[in-house]
């Protein structure tokens, strides 16, 4: 059977490209043509998504480290279950709440930083400056993004964790470089309907994490976790 960090990554992504369509499109739709050459318009783009799923997969070796480390402990069933808890409370809290957790003027002026450099790699043709737009991109401060760190995590290893996010990446890819590609967003009505999706696939993701933890014994969904395993960092599924 395929592993759940290539579904789940998957699945979770191309939902969660919906929502970087809004957050990211007008990035992708001002990417420079590229270098002279036949091809440049989709080679380019290509690059830039390249870039973002480098950087979630970096993402995902930090993520797997604190996953792993925690795991050691003896508390991957505790975090599992607390980093769902969490998920769906940022989900159902009023705006206001969440933001008062991450203020606006934080991220206002991370993203103030790099467009500096941002607009040093636009002026540049190079596929090297388009490859840094894509991976710059992704650093960018999302909530979609966090939670699916969270459930790289949650894996409770490196090797996993950095598969999670690097198919999450993945995911988001066909949205993305139809967006950039046809020069448009998707229909503001289109973008507005599916993003209603997205609540209801951050609470599936939230009560997997919450069954996960609960060693259930249900394989891929709730496998049964041993302790002393966990304890050296590995996992089995019964």
């Amino acid at each position: 059977m395929i592993p759940v960090e290539v579904w789940g990554g998957l699945a979770f992504g191309f939902l969660g490209s919906l929502h970087c369509v809004g957050m990211c499109g007008p990035i992708a739709l001002a990417l420079p043509l590229g270098y002279a050459a036949k091809g440049t318009l989709l080679l380019s783009r290509v690059l830039y998504n390249l870039g973002r799923v480098i950087t979630y997969g970096l993402l995902g070796i930090v993520a797997g480290v604190l996953g792993q480390t925690i795991a050691m402990a003896g508390f991957q069933q505790a975090l599992s279950i607390v980093l769902g808890i969490s998920i769906a409370l940022v989900v159902l809290a009023p705006a206001r709440f969440v933001q008062r957790i991450i203020p606006p003027g934080i991220t206002g002026r991370l993203f103030g930083k790099m467009k500096a450099v941002w607009g040093r790699l636009f002026q540049s043709r190079s596929a090297f400056s388009l490859l840094m737009i894509g991976v710059l991109n992704g650093f960018l401060p999302c909530g979609f993004v966090y939670m699916a760190m969270a459930a790289a995590a949650a894996t409770g290893s490196v090797q996993p964790s950095v598969g999670y996010m690097l198919f999450f990446g993945l995911g988001t890819v066909p949205v993305m470089l139809v967006t950039s590609l046809s020069g448009k967003l998707l229909g503001a009505r289109f973008r507005r309907n599916m993003q209603k999706l997205i609540p209801a696939g951050a609470l599936v993701l939230a009560v997997l994490l919450v069954l996960r933890g609960l060693s259930l014994g249900i394989p891929y969904i709730s496998p049964k976790l041993d302790s002393n395993k966990m304890a050296a960092g590995q996992m089995r599924c019964h």
